[in-house]
């Protein structure tokens, strides 16, 4: 029941993520530092604001001063980054953050990062796991002490993750274009770990959806995508707002509302801020995508002859890039990316200002920038479908997948490549299929010249079978 996906190990509350399972991961993370940790050993823990997360935290964090590992524990819910910057700044081996980040309210899930301050890479999780497997269900007995203990002993320090972390986006970001340019801005931290922290930063920002629910209540699940921001979307066009901006549970991903109410997607946002970085501020470094990120990246890496890497999906291979090599920017289509000016970690609040300072430096809105890589690249639309599948409709998919077709409907396909999934290229536009890695789902997605075209495409794709 664990096991490490694409972001961590997440499972349903009670049936899978227990505290008998949470303990099996967490001694297996204290054996895992005890072998690659330094003398003096100690670990960031954070946690979100979903059912449990604080005890969930506040369980791992006796487990692991149990075993003389020193932890630094968050005094109320944090967000991903703020512990991934908090790693790094408090040179710890390991962070630790109980979150399901975007899942429905019913998972929890635990992530690991590194003391880059970033997503541990995939040779740590793969020794993780390794660790558990050894476990096997066979928990040595603890006799921990109370918590008061830990506490009075210093081996569980309480810590305010939000101050200094506010401290340094004012320093890497021009917050004073953004303040002059007088934006009328509203966000929604979705219930989510981003609540207060955009207050910390612009004071006069009004915020939907900005006190604790570990239900998320109407929102199905905490992810920044269109169908469930239409309070935001409707709030932006209702209220006058220059922007929307939303972060989801674990406020590492960024969705945006344009001023006329309009998502805008991760794609455009990836391509706004690339061209900014290179282009404004002067910055160098090669560029990192996952396969699901729009082909708008490829183009403009081969205009500027920019080195491009293309990996899974999944932020910790962009990661372990950013710690390799001088990466200008990195990302994937779910609304995550991290640049060259932060720490190698994906961002929602620091991505959103950095979006802010961008309108403010080229005095123009949102889709004013987005209406400029349509005239550049042409038109470049996309949609993902979720579908919730059993184990024999999933094997009957990727079978088909497996069959590579020569043609999906009427288009005929150029090429497959299978990085990670199916993805399959036809003229103007192309089609991923891949089993997610935290839910047991099918995504499907798609990008082309039009949405008539997108939506044809993932029909068409949703018919292929064994």
């Amino acid at each position: 029941m664990i096991s490490f996906g694409t972001d961590g190990w997440r499972g349903l509350i009670a049936r899978d993520f227990t505290f008998a399972n949470l303990e099996i991961v967490a001694v297996a993370t204290a054996r895992l530092l005890k072998k690659i940790g330094s003398k003096k050993q100690s670990v960031v823990i954070g946690y979100d604001t979903r059912f449990l997360s604080k005890e969930f935290a506040e369980e791992t964090a006796q487990i692991l001063a149990y075993h003389d590992i020193t932890v630094q524990l968050t005094d109320t819910f944090s967000s991903t980054p703020q512990v991934s910057f908090h790693t790094k700044q408090k040179d710890a081996d390991l962070g630790i953050i109980i979150t399901a980040s975007h899942n429905p309210p019913q998972y929890n899930g635990y992530k690991i990062k590194a003391n880059f301050g970033g997503p541990a890479t995939p040779e740590t999780v793969a020794k993780l796991e390794a660790e558990v497997k050894k476990i096997n269900g066979k928990v040595p007995k603890l006799n921990m002490k109370p918590m008061d203990l830990y506490i009075k002993t210093r081996k569980i320090r309480y810590f305010d993750a939000k101050e200094s972390y506010v401290r340094y986006i004012k320093k890497k970001i021009d917050m004073q274009s953004i303040l002059d340019a007088k934006y009328k801005i509203i966000y929604d931290p979705m219930h989510g770990a981003g609540i207060n922290t955009m207050k910390m930063l612009i004071p006069n920002v009004r915020e939907l959806h900005d006190y604790y629910n570990p239900s998320f209540g109407n929102i199905h699940h905490p992810e920044p995508m269109p169908e469930n921001l239409y309070e935001l979307m409707d709030a932006v066009k209702t209220g006058g707002y220059d922007i929307g901006l939303a972060t989801d549970g674990d406020a590492d991903r960024l969705g945006t509302v344009d001023h006329e109410g309009n998502f805008v997607d991760s794609h455009h946002v990836f391509m706004i801020l690339l061209k900014y970085l290179y282009e404004k501020k002067k910055k160098r470094g090669s560029v990192a995508k996952t396969v699901s990120l729009t082909s708008m990246v490829n183009k403009y890496c081969e205009k500027k002859s920019i080195k491009l890497h293309e990996t899974p999906v999944g932020f910790k291979h962009i990661a372990k890039l950013m710690t390799e090599e001088k990466i200008l920017i990195g990302g994937e289509e779910s609304g995550g990316l991290g640049t060259i000016l932060h720490i190698p970690e994906r961002d929602g609040i620091f991505n959103g200002m950095l979006l802010l300072e961008v309108m403010a430096a080229e005095k123009k809105s949102l889709k004013q920038l987005c209406d400029e890589l349509d005239e550049e690249f042409g038109i470049h639309r996309y949609l993902r479908r979720d579908v919730r599948v059993t184990q024999q409709q999933k094997d009957a998919i990727i079978g088909g997948c497996e069959k590579m077709p020569k043609k999906l409907g009427r288009f005929d396909v150029l090429r497959i490549e299978t990085k990670d999934g199916y993805k399959f290229f036809t003229d103007n536009g192309w089609l991923l299929i891949r089993s997610s890695g935290t839910e047991p789902l099918i995504r499907f997605y798609a990008e082309s010249d039009s949405l008539c075209t997108v939506n044809e495409l993932l029909d068409e794709g949703m018919k292929i079978k064994k």
